[in-house]
């Protein structure tokens, strides 16, 4: 059904005023208060899981029907345990520190004022996000913790998913006495409403997208709001000479295969040249053991023979799917060197007993994470301790890495005098 654009455009203005008053409310509201809606909300995921997992399962039979992929298909996908795993999440960001209650920095000038620099919230966010319903209430928790109102567009192939989980989180806001209008989605799917979103300017503070190249790309570069986005989570896993076999093997077939539709999979393996004749064929039957696929670079080949070749642009690609590319490299400077080029700053690994070697790579890999003897799918907010993650952000301006609550906050100045006047 067609919609018209002045119609739509309204909807976006009223939904944005009401989460402006909501989130002037909440930048004032006691941290506990928000910490009861969060729990408020947890209790009533759990009382409507049934709902929740009946309106998930419409959207799983119209993604099946429409042919969807399977790396997708599981994203969509929510169960008893996931939508447990969501109200645990709300519970564990309720947990954390008030990131409004924090005096940043105070120092006092020669003239006796006092400057303090406060927490404060961003104010209203919009989040556009595709596929995974769960993003919804991570976001809205996050919000709610850290003071902000925010709008959720989902992808159409979740909205009956959206809806539900909505619902419940606005019936546990009501339960604490917060204001509805403090997480909003919209009446309707229409891509026009993502239109209004991006130039809602002096409406929405910040815009957060969290999907694929195309909706990101799409979002910088029609956005007239400021944007904190992630590029593609394509993630490299270097195993350096020093490394411990056993350690290595584990690490690879976690950060691969535990989920491979997830931004925090390793998408490439970097083996050093001086191991690699020994190692890459074990790593290379644990992973077809577990499914997985292969594009490889000649020197893997002549180890293992049987590898599919690679092309040039698999070492640029995001799998999201059982498949691995491999490149031999000839120590960490050829390592570093690959992942500078054909890295997507998201979260690199190196696995090693060598501290020097490590301690190298965590300082100069210029990734939003980087880790050292672990699984890049550790790049998640509810392992960093944030409860949740509202995205995981590359860029260099702001929040980088799992965005939390602590993220989702600004800060301004208190001046405190005792009469002064300026010269």
């Amino acid at each position: 059904m067609h919609i018209e654009q002045s119609a739509i455009s309204q909807w976006l203005s009223d939904a944005a005023h009401a989460a402006r008053a909501a989130s002037d409310v909440l930048a004032r509201m006691p941290g506990a208060q928000r910490d009861a809606g969060l729990r408020a909300a947890a209790a009533q995921l759990r009382a409507h899981c049934a709902e929740i997992v009946a309106a998930n399962a419409q959207d799983v039979t119209a993604f099946d029907a429409a042919g969807g992929s399977s790396a997708f298909r599981d994203r969509l996908l929510l169960t008893p345990d996931r939508v447990e795993a969501m109200a645990v999440g709300l519970e564990e960001i309720a947990d954390q520190p008030d990131p409004l209650a924090r005096v940043l920095a105070e120092w006092t000038r020669p003239n006796g004022l006092v400057m303090r620099r406060v927490a404060q919230p961003l104010g209203v966010i919009g989040m556009i996000y595709e596929s995974r319903p769960n993003v919804g209430a991570d976001a809205a928790g996050i919000c709610l913790k850290s003071g902000n109102a925010v709008i959720l567009r989902g992808g159409s192939d979740s909205r009956h998913s959206a809806r539900a989980i909505h619902a419940a989180f606005a019936a546990g806001l009501r339960d604490a006495g917060i204001p509805e209008a403090m997480v909003q989605i919209p009446p309707t799917t229409d891509r026009a409403y993502v239109a209004a979103m991006l130039a809602a300017s002096g409406l929405i503070d910040l815009i957060i997208p969290r999907g694929g190249r195309t909706l990101v790309e799409r979002v910088q570069a029609e956005a007239r709001v400021p944007v904190l986005a992630h590029a593609e989570g394509l993630c490299h896993t270097y195993i350096h000479a020093a490394a411990d076999a056993e350690m290595a093997r584990t690490i690879l077939a976690n950060a691969k295969m535990r989920r491979t539709g997830i931004c925090g999979s390793t998408e490439t393996l970097l083996i050093d040249a001086a191991i690699a004749p020994i190692l890459l064929p074990m790593l290379i039957e644990d992973l077809a053991q577990l499914g997985c696929a292969f594009r490889a670079d000649e020197a893997a080949r002549a180890i293992v023979p049987g590898l599919a070749a690679a092309a040039p642009e698999d070492f640029d690609t995001e799998w999201l799917a059982a498949i691995l590319s491999v490149a031999v490299v000839d120590g960490l400077e050829a390592a570093l060197a690959h992942i500078a080029r054909h890295g997507s700053s998201h979260t690199e690994a190196i696995v090693t007993e060598d501290a020097h070697a490590a301690t190298a790579f965590l300082n100069r890999s210029t990734s939003a994470v980087t880790m050292w003897n672990a699984s890049t799918q550790f790049c998640d907010g509810g392992e960093f301790g944030f409860g949740a993650e509202i995205g995981i952000a590359t860029g260099r301006v702001h929040a980088r890495g799992p965005v939390g609550a602590e993220q989702l906050t600004t800060y301004r100045y208190l001046v405190i005098g005792t009469g002064q006047v300026r010269p």
